[in-house]
C-alpha cells in the first residue's frame, strides 16, 4: 500500500553558480506578503477593482505554476486546516540536505504567500527566534478556491491563541504520525480532524474527538479517536465528552469503517495525565479498556506498542 503523504521533488530550483531568480508574480493582484488571517477585505483586492475576470485570469495563472510539492501543501492545510512552517518543513522538504531545507522552505512558502495561495499569522510560535518556521500558515483565498472547497470563498474569523494553538497540537501529531511512516514503524492509511471527523451515533449524539487516525502494521489496523487536552477545560467538562465514547461502545454500535476506534487523550503535563487517568478508572466499563490518556511526547509510543500488542 502506498504512503499517505509522498514528499515531492523540488520545483523551484538553481543551476549551480547560477543566479536567483525571483518568483513570478500573477497579474492584477496587490501583494501583501505575509498577511494575517481574517485582515479586511480591502487589503485582500483580487485584480484592479476585484471583477470576476481579475479572480478568474489570478487562478488561471496560479494553477499553471504550481508544482507538485506546492500542491502537497496545500493539501495539507486543507486537511488540517492550520501548520507551522516547521511542520511544512519536516512534511515536505524532509528529502533536501539539511542546510538546503530552511533555504528552500522559506522560498517556496513566500512565493505562495505572495500568490495568496497561503496566508500566514502575525504571531509566532516560539517568538521572534522562531524565525519563519514559527510563521502559522492557513490557506488563503486562492488556496481554497485551487483546491475546490467551495464555489465562493469568505475570509474566516480570526482565531484566538487557545484555538490555534490546540489546532497545531492536533497537527504535530499528523506530522509525527506521517514521519514514522517514512521511517518504517507503521503506515498511516488515514488522518481527519474536526469537523470531518465528527460522528453522529444512532441516538442521535454527536462524538466530536479532535482527529481520527487509522494506522496499520503488519496484519493489524488499529483505529484512533484523539482529544488534544490542553488542560483548559474542567474535568466535569472532559469527563462528559468520554463518557459519550464509553456510551456508544456499551450499546454497541459502530464508528468509521465499522469498528468501535480507541480513544487516546494527549494531556501537556504529569499532573494533567494523572487527573485524567483517576478520571478514566472512574468511568463504567469498557471506558478503562477503551480510553488511553497520555503525555503529548509520549502518543507515538503509545500507538504503537498497542499495534504491537494487538
Amino acid at each position: 500500500m502506498s504512503r499517505q503523504v509522498v514528499l515531492s521533488s523540488l520545483l523551484w530550483s538553481r543551476r549551480a553558480g547560477g543566479p536567483v531568480r525571483p518568483a513570478p508574480k500573477p497579474p492584477y493582484l496587490h501583494y501583501h506578503h505575509r498577511m494575517p488571517v481574517a485582515s479586511s477585505s480591502s487589503s485582500r483586492s483580487y485584480g484592479r477593482g476585484g471583477g470576476p475576470r481579475g479572480r478568474a485570469a489570478h487562478l488561471a495563472w496560479v494553477g499553471e505554476r504550481l508544482g507538485d510539492r506546492d500542491r502537497a501543501v496545500m493539501a495539507t492545510l486543507r486537511r488540517v486546516r492550520l501548520a507551522s512552517g516547521d511542520h511544512l518543513e519536516r512534511l515536505h522538504f524532509a528529502g533536501l540536505a539539511p542546510r538546503s531545507r530552511p533555504v528552500v522552505r522559506r522560498r517556496v512558502l513566500a512565493r505562495l504567500t505572495d500568490w495568496h495561495v497561503l496566508t500566514t499569522f502575525e504571531r509566532r510560535i516560539g517568538g521572534v527566534r522562531a524565525g519563519s518556521a514559527g510563521l502559522v500558515f492557513a490557506l488563503d483565498k486562492t488556496g481554497h478556491l485551487l483546491m475546490n472547497q467551495a464555489g465562493s470563498y469568505r475570509t474566516p474569523p480570526l482565531p484566538t491563541e487557545r484555538f490555534w494553538r490546540h489546532l497545531l497540537d492536533v497537527t504535530e501529531l499528523y506530522v509525527q504520525l506521517v514521519e514514522l511512516t517514512a521511517a518504517g514503524e507503521l503506515r498511516l492509511l488515514s488522518y481527519t480532524t474536526e469537523p470531518a471527523c465528527w460522528w453522529r451515533d444512532s441516538y442521535g449524539v454527536l462524538l466530536k474527538p479532535d482527529a481520527h487516525a487509522v494506522v496499520e502494521a503488519p496484519s493489524v489496523i488499529d483505529d484512533w479517536w484523539i482529544e488534544v487536552d490542553r488542560a483548559t477545560e474542567s474535568l466535569p467538562t472532559l469527563r462528559r465528552k468520554l463518557n459519550a465514547y464509553v456510551d456508544f461502545a456499551r450499546t454497541g454500535q459502530q464508528g468509521p469503517g465499522g469498528v468501535v476506534p480507541r480513544v487516546l487523550v494527549t494531556v501537556p503535563t504529569l499532573e494533567r495525565r494523572a487527573a485524567v487517568q483517576k478520571l478514566i478508572n472512574r468511568l463504567p466499563a469498557p471506558g478503562p479498556e477503551l480510553i488511553s490518556v497520555a503525555l503529548a511526547s509520549e502518543v507515538m509510543s503509545v500507538v504503537i506498542r498497542q499495534l504491537r500488542q494487538t
